[in-house]
């Protein structure tokens, strides 16, 4: 099922704006080339519109945020919905600092956001200001397993409707959702988060996946979860190739050629999800 949504990129070749952040902005370029998008990198308020105008998708990354950058992601932000882009938000730090919190809660309540992509933290600290992060990561505390699935599948189902919008968690299991259904996603590798960026790069693959799945027309969030498994995967493909002598920098480039070299047949075959539909109580 997901893995029509890997030839969707494919076949389109989505052009992806990114306001990112410079920490990770290299390894989100890659990782879009790998998936078979193609990145634009743009965050002066001269030309982020120009930009968003001639892409497909939007990334807006609040990673290494100040005031310039802010009010470049609303322009293009207003942009992209003017053209009826998908927008992907990632949060990251949310909780760590009054500025970003209060950033991503703006962007969330100014533009009609299509995924919010975070960890949990970040997603609690936004909703009811009730996590904080570890720095930019997620709060032991706040881990997602399979004791509290149920808790978060609600959650987030509350979350999609209050927002309108698809919540996306990454963690050792990923939870999905909007106001119908939940995915939860079990694909993954502890080592993914010895590498800065993977959450990064998972919000510009994410972005890929919607604009190629809204050019298609298919489900937008099938397309989060194909997005999702497609990382987790390639992050177990990674793991596997790891030799003796091998860190965190041969990691990261093994995760960039698993995505680069990701069939369908193997996206399909190696998934591992569970789908919920919601019921009215």
């Amino acid at each position: 099922m997901l893995g029509q949504y890997l030839e969707g990129v494919h076949e389109t070749a989505p052009l992806i704006h990114n306001i990112t952040n410079y920490v990770t902005v290299n390894d989100c370029a890659n990782i879009l080339l790998a998936c078979g998008a193609s990145p634009i990198m743009a965050d002066d308020q001269a030309e982020v519109e120009a930009i968003t105008a001639i892409c497909g998708g939007l990334t807006l990354n609040i990673g290494t945020l100040n005031s310039n950058t802010i009010a470049s992601m609303i322009l293009a932000g207003k942009k992209a919905a003017q053209l009826d882009h998908p927008i992907v938000l990632d949060p990251v730090g949310a909780g760590a600092s009054p500025l970003r919190t209060q950033t991503a809660a703006e962007l969330i309540g100014k533009l009609p956001i299509t995924v919010v992509r975070g960890n949990v933290s970040e997603i609690k600290a936004l909703s009811d200001g009730s996590s904080l992060t570890h720095g930019v990561d997620a709060n032991a505390a706040d881990k997602v397993n399979d004791d509290n699935l149920w808790e978060y599948f609600s959650f987030t189902k509350k979350l999609a409707e209050a927002w309108g919008t698809i919540i996306a968690i990454s963690g050792e299991i990923d939870v999905i959702a909007n106001k119908d259904k939940a995915f939860a996603i079990k694909n993954g590798h502890p080592l993914m988060s010895r590498i800065t960026g993977s959450g990064c790069m998972l919000s510009v693959l994410t972005a890929a996946y919607v604009t190629a799945a809204k050019k298609t027309q298919n489900s937008l969030l099938e397309a989060v979860a194909a997005a999702f498994c497609t990382m987790g995967i390639a992050g177990e493909v990674a793991a596997s190739r790891m030799g003796e002598m091998d860190g965190n920098a041969s990691f990261r480039n093994y995760l960039l050629d698993a995505v680069f070299n990701m069939t369908a047949e193997e996206l399909d075959t190696k998934a591992k999800y569970e789908l919920v539909s919601y019921t009215d109580d």
